[in-house]
């Protein structure tokens, strides 16, 4: 490296420090060689040098001529990093590429993910769907979908214009006769009280249990061993007793009555009591419930058949009358006796023999031991029988059923409408267009319908019942069904209120004339139906009207909308309460095309699994 010295100015120009020259009153310091020099020293007197220092052999760097160049080593790894270099530029270029190329799919499977979201717009997360609802859904409540692609509580639908019947039970294998039927609230059972010709004409009584459209009977008992006829039996709910008058023709035929306390499937008597020490026939019973009174009225033989009632009081096991009250002077067939509970009335409904048999009816009023009465009102100015009459206490009507003897025998009814002391009707209204016998009617009050049963001679004496329902002071019927395809006879019919049944005994005459009892229901549905047929796809999650939207819950799902569960328990469709239960029978009006199977189980006492669909 070329040796520089300080610089000074020679004849007014600027120069180095001629060699050999020095600095008048100036002394010069020290040269030090730094970081990659060597040399340096005293500038006084040494050396005034500078120079680079490599080290030998360096890796990198040569001196080529004056400059420093690259070693071959330096150069290959150079020329190889070059390389490497660009190698990853175009890998980076590749990989960009491939970039923008995910990108553009990306956007074209996000566009796709926004069309699926649009096409399943009714989707709202979880295992919920969003339906229309077709009518008034409840929160909790299974549904299904009908033909219409909305949704509906699965739910029993009535239609009680149609009746529906079980088989017939036999409940005495021998011929009977003047059969009464009573409904007992307080035990939910049926007493039917019947003349049994197989035990020496006995007075009989057994109690029936209703199980849907079927009924069970227990041991048939003996309230009185003697020959009796024209039985009647009602049921005291106040002193929840069963009271039945009777003709004992062991006993001159007095009138006479006896008191039952059903106990199980069982029923025991007290002791017979007389009320007419005379021939009575034609006997009807009711009870005044307001009065807490059981009214028998009868025909009296001994007092020129004069149609009689009497105020018969319970008290435990037996029971007490009053004094006999005529209501008829005239030769009476007092078939039928109710109670009207809107008006604290009685009325009894009879043929007045003396009349040409008109259908006639009277008003009496109950007060204590005694009851009094209005005039007689004619319902028919023709003969009549058969009659039975039933109240009905939703449109607060006297419906009476009779045989129109004056019109082909025709099977006729009429409304009457009780006012203070007395009875007027409407127009009477023909149900069945032949001769028609043996009539029984009842009022079902859970349907506000009138079920009258009957033998139809037109259709081979078939037991037959139709259905009425009343409108104002008129009364329409439905389409009647043949319940037993045999001539019956001595039919009486009881409503059994807990059950929503009608019960119907009477003799078959086709087996061997024996006491038989039916079972009818209303005629039901289950909705909704898809191509009718009935599914369930899930539970309601909210409450909501007709038209409205509601969310409901699909299978493999839990529904915490239930109660009083008992977990580890499956669970059936319910269509009766539109919800579930552990009963695994299947209802007799489903119609689907799967098995019957559970559709949940409880995991707590208000959780629900959700299984499978039907």
């Amino acid at each position: 490296m070329a040796e520089k010295l300080p610089l000074v100015y020679v004849d007014g120009g600027l120069s180095q420090l001629p060699p050999g020259d020095s600095i008048d009153g100036v002394q010069l310091g020290t040269l030090t060689a730094g970081s990659g020099l060597v040399g340096g020293g005293d500038l006084n007197t040494g050396s005034k040098r500078l120079d680079v220092a490599l080290a030998a052999n360096a890796s990198g760097v040569i001196f080529v001529g004056d400059a420093i160049g690259l070693d071959g080593v330096a150069k290959a790894t150079a020329d190889t990093a070059l390389a490497s270099g660009t190698a990853a530029s175009s890998v980076s270029s590749s990989a960009l590429a491939s970039n923008v190329t995910a990108q553009g799919e990306a956007v074209e499977a996000l566009a796709s993910g926004n069309a699926a979201l649009l096409a399943a717009d009714n989707f709202v997360g979880s295992n919920l769907l969003e339906f229309t609802a077709a009518s008034p859904v409840s929160i909790g409540s299974a549904v299904g979908l009908d033909d219409n692609e909305l949704v509906q509580s699965v739910r029993e639908v009535v239609d009680a214009d149609v009746r529906n019947f079980g088989s017939a039970v036999v409940f005495e294998s021998a011929l009977i006769t003047y059969t009464s039927a009573t409904y007992d609230s307080a035990n939910n059972r049926v007493v039917i009280s019947y003349r049994d010709h197989g035990n020496s004409n006995y007075g009989t009584a057994i109690v029936g249990t209703v199980s849907d459209t079927s009924i069970s009977f227990g041991t048939a008992v003996v309230f009185e061993s003697g020959i009796t006829g024209y039985t009647s039996a009602t049921f005291d709910s106040t002193n929840e007793r069963i009271a039945i008058a009777y003709r004992d023709a062991s006993n001159s035929s007095y009138g006479t009555a006896i008191v039952g306390t059903v106990s199980g499937t069982s029923i025991s008597f007290g002791t017979a009591v007389v009320f007419e020490s005379a021939a009575s026939g034609f006997i009807s019973t009711t009870f005044d419930s307001t009065n807490d009174r059981v009214v028998i009225a009868y025909r009296d033989e001994n007092n020129s058949n004069y149609g009689t009632a009497i105020i018969g009081t319970v008290s435990g096991t037996s029971i007490s009358f009053g004094t006999a009250v005529v209501f008829e002077s005239a030769g009476s067939v007092p078939t039928s006796s109710i109670f009207d509970s809107t008006n604290n009335r009685v009325v009894i409904a009879y043929t007045d023999v003396d009349n040409s048999s008109y259908g006639t009816a009277i008003v009496g009023t109950v007060s204590g031991t005694s009851i009094s009465f209005g005039s007689p009102v004619v319902f028919e100015s023709g003969a009549s029988g058969y009659i039975s009459a039933t109240f009905d206490s939703t449109n607060n009507r006297v419906v009476i059923a009779y045989r129109d003897n004056d019109n082909s025998f025709y099977g006729t009814s009429i409304v009457g409408t009780v006012s203070g002391t007395s009875i007027s009707f409407g127009t009477a209204v023909i149900f069945e267009s032949a001769t028609s016998n043996y009539i029984s009617t009842v009022y079902d009050s859970t349907n506000d319908r009138v079920i009258i049963a009957y033998s139809d001679v037109g259709n081979s004496s078939y037991g037959t019942a139709i259905v009425g329902t009343v409108s104002g002071t008129s009364i329409s019927f439905g389409t009647a069904v043949v319940f037993e395809s045999a001539n019956s006879a001595w039919i009486s019919s009881t409503y059994d209120s807990i059950n929503n049944r009608v019960v119907i005994a009477y003799q078959d005459a086709g087996n061997s004339q024996y006491g038989t009892a039916i079972v009818s229901a209303p005629s039901s549905t289950i909705a909704p139906t898809i191509s009718s047929q009935n599914n369930f796809i899930g539970i309601a999650q909210s409450t909501v009207a007709s038209g409205s939207n509601l969310n409901v819950l699909l299978p493999r799902d839990i529904d915490f909308n239930q109660t009083s569960l008992t977990p580890g328990s499956f669970y059936y469709l319910d269509p009766t309460t539109s919800g579930f239960t552990t009963s695994s029978g299947e209802p007799s009006a489903w119609i689907s095309g799967y098995a019957w199977a559970p559709v949940a189980k409880a995991v707590s006492s208000s959780g629900l699994l959700l299984l499978n669909p039907l």
